[in-house]
């Protein structure tokens, strides 16, 4: 079992940046693969990237491709969102989740076994 903490939310301008962190506690990091989500008021949870156990695949909603970068660091533990180019429309609570099957990157979130408790993106235009 592995538990996730969300960090990094808040409020930014359009056009501008932030980036959020997830921190892992529990089972080997490496043995998952990783994934964010996020969910604006009144819609499904929906995917925003994927990264596989060692960082060398990743897999991204093409609404946030080109602006979005995920990245992990195994040796701390942690899964980051940089997220540049912000518009309103990014305006959510983000989620990060782990996924078992640490060789894919998913965008389904019923695959993601364990999630953390979501940290909020406020984009104000």
């Amino acid at each position: 079992q592995v538990q996730l903490v969300e960090s990094g939310g808040g409020l930014v301008q359009a056009g501008g940046s932030l980036r959020l962190s997830c921190a892992a506690s529990g089972r080997t990091f490496s043995s998952y693969a990783m994934g964010w989500f996020r969910q604006a008021p009144g819609a499904d949870r929906e995917f925003v990237a994927a990264i596989n156990w060692s960082g060398g695949s990743t897999y991204y909603a093409d609404s946030v491709k080109g602006r979005f970068t995920i990245s992990r660091d195994n040796a701390k533990n942690t899964v980051s969102l940089q997220m540049n180019s912000l518009k309103p429309e990014d305006t959510a609570v983000y989620y990060c989740a782990a996924d078992t099957r640490a060789y894919r990157t998913e965008r389904r979130r019923e695959y993601y076994a364990y999630w953390g408790q979501g940290t909020q993106v406020t984009v104000s235009s």
